[in-house]
């Protein structure tokens, strides 16, 4: 969308959502979303897994079709499609796995062919991440705690279920090469704001 601003809303005094409460997780997404429609924007991006998966609904509601909100889901359905194993880890905040957009997607995509999805959470990446730790000894050494049972049970794909882990990307394959395909959200986001932006 090379034609378009970009306004970007980077609640950083309230990082990680991925460990609030579901109310409060709600509270801090309408707040941004109320000022970036204020600001004049055609369209929102909740660019958050765990804040889509509380208040996309009431967003969508509030404000209705002539303020499109697109939301994020962790990308389960093209990592259980391309699996070879059919094994899938999903690496999200526990605030994404306790909404109900995860479980759809599983439910919907998964279950059907037999799929087996990991779900994982690791509250120590993100402030990580935050502090460009992304290499250090820490942070592998988290990676390797979490990633190692999933890829003794099989797992060939790993879902990059938040927007701050797809900056772990060089460090796990560090660690495990081409074992892990990853996957994100941020391109199927990017064209679906590009659909209804033409609509």
């Amino acid at each position: 969308l090379p034609n378009e601003e970009i306004l970007y809303y980077a609640d950083t005094a309230h990082v990680p959502y991925g460990a609030k409460t579901d109310e409060e997780i709600r509270q801090l997404t309408a707040h941004a979303i109320d000022w970036l429609y204020q600001q004049g924007c055609k369209v929102a991006i909740v660019a958050c897994n765990s804040a889509s998966a509380f208040s996309l609904d009431a967003l969508r509601q509030k404000y209705g079709a002539d303020f499109p909100i697109i939301g994020l889901v962790p990308a389960v359905k093209p990592a259980v499609i391309q699996s070879k194993s059919k094994v899938v880890g999903v690496l999200a905040t526990p605030a994404t796995f306790r909404g109900k957009l995860i479980h759809d997607v599983i439910q919907n995509f998964a279950e059907p062919i037999g799929a087996k999805v990991i779900p994982l959470t690791c509250l120590q990446l993100v402030p990580l991440i935050e502090s460009g730790k992304v290499m250090s000894d820490e942070c592998l050494s988290l990676l390797q705690h979490h990633l190692d049972p999933i890829i003794a049970e099989g797992a060939d794909q790993l879902v990059l279920g938040c927007t701050h882990y797809p900056f772990l990307a060089s460090a796990i394959h560090k660690l495990y090469g081409e074992k892990l395909h990853l996957v994100d959200s941020g391109i199927a986001v990017a064209r679906q704001c590009g659909r209804v932006l033409q609509q």
